[in-house]
């Protein structure tokens, strides 16, 4: 386990960083009135994660690798960082919509029918908990893939630059 220290120290900044995002959108009322805005605003934090990536690869490669890491190296420290994330998806989730905004959801189903986007049934199976905890789930893992390949790919060294 020693091996993936750094990938479990920024595992759980990345989850605090998404709990800190999940209380800013509250406190700026994009889970009560600009709750139809939520989603736009909520895929900035693309950028912030983007950043904690980089931030973390870079520690990796720093004091795991000696300042050499290879494109592959990288990669599995991405995807590492992504699987802890997953494991602590439904904990946050669960944080998130019990304590932080508890109300987000009958909130999101009332304006998903309301404004005749989805039935009431439809917003009720898309709109709680256990769908919420899939898409984190899902979403995490193929974005910190996806991430830590790009990343990974500009911190390896120039003469490896060519080759993966």
């Amino acid at each position: 386990m020693k091996k993936f220290k750094i990938e479990f120290k920024w595992s759980i900044i990345i989850s605090f960083i998404y709990l800190a995002w999940m209380t800013l959108e509250k406190q700026l009322g994009f889970h009560d009135d600009k709750l139809k805005w939520q989603i736009l605003f909520n895929l900035l934090i693309v950028f912030p994660n983007f950043v904690l990536y980089y931030l973390a690869l870079i520690d990796k490669k720093k004091n795991y690798y000696n300042g050499i890491m290879n494109w592959r190296q990288g990669f599995i420290s991405g995807v590492v960082i992504s699987f802890i994330i997953v494991l602590l998806s439904p904990i946050i989730q669960f944080i998130t919509h019990e304590f932080i905004t508890p109300l987000f959801f009958e909130k999101m189903i009332s304006l998903s029918v309301e404004s005749k986007r989805m039935t009431l049934e439809q917003a009720q199976n898309y709109f709680n908990l256990t769908a919420y905890i899939w898409q984190s789930i899902s979403g995490g893992l193929s974005f910190g893939v996806v991430i830590g390949a790009i990343i990974a790919y500009f911190l390896k060294p120039k003469e490896l630059k060519n080759t993966l």
